[in-house]
């Protein structure tokens, strides 16, 4: 269990082990950014039939680098009204946790064997990830949590309603979309056995069909891509900045680097929550052995398979309108949090026939049968609600008349 690396003790050679793995892991994620904001940049201007970045190197492609630099130097405002020391640390309680999830993900190693996803590094064998700590799973639910208190605080801290408006939705929304993210990750620790990501990755197989996506069929991944995309708070979730409402969001009273830093976790969530996608339910780093050294394939195929989330995420962007807040809450609470629990609910019942020696078939009919029942009574509910908040609506417009008259 855990990094072999680790297996006889600590000395310098594995610190320093450690040290490159951080840094190493921190410079892809950096690169991988600068070129998810030019990428998605460049694509949306190709979907809109626009020129996109062009001027900042060939193709535009230092353009994120321009911007930076042209933030870096703008006057660093803070409002009279402000929590200064709240306001400071704000940005960095929305960009640490990123990175601190990213540390989690294996993006290589050799998954056959067994010592599945090591690798050999100055004669010391580790696997290809800062950390794999035997409750991974927790410590990226645990960050995704954290993340919230760095928009909340950043517009409560302001001293202004507008970004608090922006914040209380912020928070209403990744609370919501939280609870519905953790039950499909639930689905698949549950099939895996295992809360380490380093086991969930070597528990998948190299085929297609080997991987979650299917072993959880299908429904908690989807459930997961959509919360997911509403913890990112982008298109066609990104009612926390919605500016015909707010001014901007909880950001408003931000400029210079602190607000670099706002986009830069977003940005980072972004290529973050696409590598734990490819984690749980794409097999990772898993993938042929096509020619040459085995250890080279594995990163290839964690960044192709990033690429098309990242290509996906941006299509959304491109394509897609703003939900309205009650839609956006509805989604949530009404369908995608129901449908984890009822699907996390059939997933157990088949693990435990698998267990017992029961018949499967019998028990996944049963599990379903019962799965739409409780959505049949759910809807039924929901639509008395409705109807009955449709009646308070008329009596109010009635009795408004009466007085009016």
């Amino acid at each position: 269990m855990g990094d072999p690396l680790f297996a006889e003790g600590v000395d310098l050679t594995v610190v320093l082990i450690v040290i490159g793995k951080v840094v190493v892991a921190f410079a892809l994620l950096m690169v991988s950014v600068l070129f998810m904001i030019w990428f998605e940049r460049k694509l949306i201007g190709d979907m809109q039939n626009r020129i996109g970045p062009n001027r900042a190197g060939p193709w535009g492609i230092l353009q994120t680098l321009a911007d930076g630099i042209k933030l870096f130097f703008k006057e660093d405002l803070i409002p009279d009204r402000a929590d200064r020391v709240v306001f400071k640390l704000a940005p960095y309680l929305s960009l640490v946790p990123a990175f601190l999830t990213f540390t989690i993900v294996p993006i290589g190693g050799v998954f056959e064997g067994d010592r599945p996803g090591t690798v050999t590094i100055f004669g010391r064998e580790t696997f290809l990830q800062v950390a794999d700590p035997p409750i991974g799973i927790l410590v990226l639910l645990a960050m995704s949590s954290v993340a919230v208190y760095g928009v909340m605080l950043a517009g409560w801290s302001s001293g202004s309603k507008y970004p608090l408006l922006g914040s209380v939705r912020a928070s209403a929304q990744m609370v919501s979309y939280e609870a519905a993210l953790s039950l499909a990750v639930a689905s698949v620790v549950l099939m895996a056995g295992s809360l380490s990501t380093n086991t969930i990755v070597a528990m998948q197989g190299t085929a297609p069909w080997e991987w979650n996506l299917f072993v959880v069929v299908v429904v908690p991944f989807v459930v997961f891509l959509l919360a997911g995309t509403a913890e990112l708070n982008r298109p066609p979730f990104d009612l926390v900045e919605a500016e015909q409402e707010l001014v901007g969001g909880f950001h408003t009273e931000y400029s210079s680097i602190r607000f670099a830093l706002f986009f830069l976790a977003e940005f980072m969530n972004t290529v973050t929550m696409a590598a734990i996608v490819v984690t749980l339910f794409l097999g990772g780093p898993r993938g042929p052995i096509l020619f040459g050294p085995e250890w080279l394939w594995p990163p290839v195929w964690f960044l192709l398979k990033l690429f098309v989330f990242l290509f996906l995420f941006v299509w959304l962007r491109a394509t897609l309108p703003r939900f309205r807040y009650d839609q956006l809450m509805d989604l949530g609470w009404k369908l995608l949090i129901p449908l984890s629990l009822g699907w996390l609910m059939v997933l157990a019942a088949i693990r435990v026939a698998q267990v017992q020696d029961w018949n499967v078939f019998a028990v996944l009919a049963v599990a379903v049968a019962g799965l739409l029942a409780a959505a049949g009574l759910l809807l039924a509910a929901v639509r008395t609600g409705q109807a009955v908040h449709r009646s308070g609506e008329i009596l109010g417009e009635v009795t408004e008349r009466q007085v009016e008259a």
